[in-house]
């Protein structure tokens, strides 16, 4: 049951649901699959880290680490993905840009090999603007966290801007 004392069923999303929500394409699209999605309150995004990431062949050669800054890009993905799938005023595919990052900290690094779990849960949301709580974990342990963001735009305002 939800807050509502309604049951909801967790929803989910897999990477052809995901490219329908969002704009991103490989090698930028950094969430392979959206898992328990509760409404437009949270989900977990997941991303599975190979040694193939375009990437890790300048971050770090001999040592590779995927970037901090793709982790939080991870962690925004997740989020405008949940948002994507619960708005349906749109004449046409709305555009979800990021805004502002804020209390980014990165706990341990990310390898090849790693899954990455993005957590995400709103804080709020006024209009088209959202706010999210994000941490990302391997194997239960949080490697980076922060607060997102982001502004939903329709596409004929994205061009005028």
């Amino acid at each position: 049951m939800n807050e509502s004392g309604t049951n909801s069923k967790l929803g989910r999303a897999e990477t052809t649901d995901i490219l329908k929500l969002l704009p991103h394409r490989y090698p930028f699209l950094l969430v392979d699959r959206i898992v328990d999605m509760d409404g437009d309150r949270s989900a977990t995004g997941i991303k599975n880290v190979t040694a193939n990431e375009p990437y890790f062949q300048g971050h770090f050669p001999g040592n590779p680490v995927m970037p901090g800054v793709l982790l939080i890009e991870g962690m925004a993905q997740t989020a405008g993905a949940l948002c994507m799938h619960h708005i349906e005023e749109f004449k046409e595919p709305p555009l979800v840009y990021f805004m502002a990052i804020d209390k980014a900290r990165f706990r341990r690094p990310v390898v090849p090999g790693d899954t990455v779990h993005y957590h995400v849960q709103k804080i709020r949301n006024r209009g088209r603007v959202w706010r999210f709580r994000a941490q990302a974990l391997v194997d239960g342990t949080i490697v980076a966290e922060a607060e997102v963001s982001a502004v939903i735009v329709e596409t004929a305002e994205a061009v005028e801007t």
